[in-house]
């Protein structure tokens, strides 16, 4: 499975923007789907994840109330609307997907996420 995330760009603190993760060829998306972005000279970490069916939705601390992660199944795709965006969420997005089920953390662990997508670039000025 190939993915391939789009939307990035550069906007103004406090805008915003939405990211979505495509698999490439016919394959449907219908897999447990994270987002996780690498700021410069910081360690991945993980965003938000989407169930394989839309049901449940995992995010981290630090977008929670801002960002929602969603799976648009009519257009097979899941994306990443960034609301409120600041300075701190500069970085580039991933998106993986997995066919695995999870349970707790495993859920949006980066190391249970077999595929993943070439990054997008979001740069936020303050």
């Amino acid at each position: 499975v190939q993915l391939q995330a789009f939307g990035g760009g550069l906007v103004q603190a406090e805008n915003s923007l939405e990211l979505s993760c495509v698999p490439s060829g016919s394959t449907d998306i219908d897999f447990r789907t994270g987002w996780f972005r690498q700021a410069r000279r910081k360690e991945r970490e993980f965003v938000a994840a989407v169930s394989w069916n839309g049901g449940y939705q995992w995010y981290a601390d630090s977008v929670k109330g801002r960002f929602t992660v969603a799976r648009d199944s009519e257009k097979n795709k899941v994306n990443l609307q960034m609301n409120n965006l600041t300075a701190g969420d500069t970085a580039v997005y991933f998106c993986a997907a997995d066919r695995m089920l999870c349970s707790g953390s495993n859920c949006y662990r980066s190391a249970t996420f077999e595929y993943w997508g070439q990054g997008t670039v979001v740069t936020v000025s303050s």
